[in-house]
């Protein structure tokens, strides 16, 4: 990061991979300051300094980043991460006290009265349209099926051309959605690679190819 970094992401879904700690959350985190996103989760409109907890959380790393738009500057999408989905559901309860039609947006009921699962599919169906969608792994509040599900709802945005994701995950399942970039995060910088080349999908394929291969080194040692 010292000599700067450029990266062209010009697909309509990127994925950011890499161990915990690796900067694939704190990267994202700070292009969705710069989109002026809430970084506790939501879009322009979840104001964090509302007086809601969301309030007091900023990104380092966005004062030196630089947005480059084409054709124009996109002003509406979504900042949502995993860990702090319960603050935001909260936060449209207590929207939804003053104007009951606010859960229209979110499946018609709260988000607290579905299951985890439920309430991110919701937020999907409901709330992505045309704009850019920063998620920092989804994957951990779906089931596989659920992540399945997930993919059909991006692939539908992506044939349109309404809507770009960025995504930092985990997932082996995610990361071979169709003609996605994937960018590798490690000790190396960042780099541009293919699903199959990532440890996320090796290492699954692998264990599930040879599961007692697996366990019985692990028990072992």
């Amino acid at each position: 990061m010292n000599n700067g970094l450029h990266l062209n992401l010009k697909k309509n879904v990127t994925f950011f991979v890499g161990e915990n700690g690796s900067g694939k959350s704190t990267l994202l985190e700070g292009i969705a300051e710069q989109c002026g996103f809430n970084l506790r989760g939501g879009n322009r409109n979840h104001n964090p300094n509302s007086g809601y907890r969301f309030e007091g959380y900023e990104s380092a790393l966005a004062p030196y980043l630089k947005l480059s738009w084409t054709p124009r500057r996109i002003n509406s999408g979504f900042f949502m991460r995993a860990e702090s989905f319960f603050n935001f559901a909260s936060y449209i309860d207590e929207l939804a006290e003053d104007d009951n039609r606010i859960l229209k947006a979110y499946g018609g009921r709260s988000l607290h009265e579905q299951s985890h699962g439920e309430s991110f599919l919701s937020l999907f169906n409901n709330q992505f349209e045309a704009g850019i969608y920063l998620l920092d792994e989804p994957e951990a509040a779906l089931s596989p099926a659920r992540i399945l599900s997930f993919m059909s709802i991006m692939h539908a945005l992506d044939q349109d051309g309404r809507a770009q994701f960025i995504i930092a995950t985990h997932s082996p399942i995610l990361i071979c959605y169709p003609g996605a970039s994937i960018y590798q995060f490690d000790e190396e910088g960042i780099r541009e690679t293919h699903y199959e080349d990532t440890e996320h999908f090796y290492l699954t394929k692998s264990f599930l190819n040879n599961p007692e291969i697996y366990l019985r080194h692990l028990m072992d040692n």
